[in-house]
């Protein structure tokens, strides 16, 4: 760098502003990315979370003898889901 002509200097300056700028965009997306994944990832708990809180009840019903359709009231779930069980 030291030899280079004041136009070879700038066209290097240049060319590592572009590659900073470029990398900063490239991490600011990857950060994006990872809260994104994460609030995807605690919405999916939840939902997970919900249905086997239902099946769970559903599960107790059954045993303590309520009809499927007052299951399926109870809970939410289909039809198919409260016989699988």
């Amino acid at each position: 760098m030291a030899k280079f002509s004041q136009t070879e200097l700038d066209s290097y300056e240049n060319s590592l502003k572009s590659y900073r700028d470029l990398k900063n965009v490239i991490d600011t997306a990857f950060d994006e990315g990872k809260v994104e994944g994460k609030i995807e990832g605690k919405i999916e708990g939840k939902v997970e979370g919900k249905i086997e809180g239902k099946i769970e009840v559903a599960k107790k019903a059954k045993s303590m003898g309520l009809s499927t359709d007052d299951i399926i009231k109870l809970t939410g779930l289909t039809k198919n889901e409260v016989e699988k069980l």
